[in-house]
């Protein structure tokens, strides 16, 4: 079964597709993402950005593939390496 998406992982991951895919939200947008986690799914938070980002989910098929992709990936490798995670200081 796949594991959702925490809250502690939203703000990196929004991080992360800004740095790698150019999904830069802007700061409303991002809180409101943060507010809606936890997502349940990598599809339900990569369908939450693309929304946010003003996009339709199923008419970004290959776009949204290589977002839900960084996603799974990215989280893949920091659940298994514990590591704290990155804050703003």
């Amino acid at each position: 079964m796949e594991e959702g998406v925490r809250p502690d992982e939203v703000q990196w991951l929004l991080d992360e597709l800004c740095t790698r895919k150019g999904f830069c939200l802007p700061t409303e947008k991002r809180q409101q993402l943060l507010e809606q986690s936890p997502f349940t799914s990598v599809d339900a938070f990569t369908d939450a950005v693309l929304i946010a980002e003003g996009m339709d989910p199923s008419l970004h098929k290959k776009l949204r593939e290589g977002v839900r992709h960084m996603a799974q990936r990215h989280l893949t490798a920091v659940r298994h390496e514990p590591q704290e995670w990155p804050t703003d200081a």
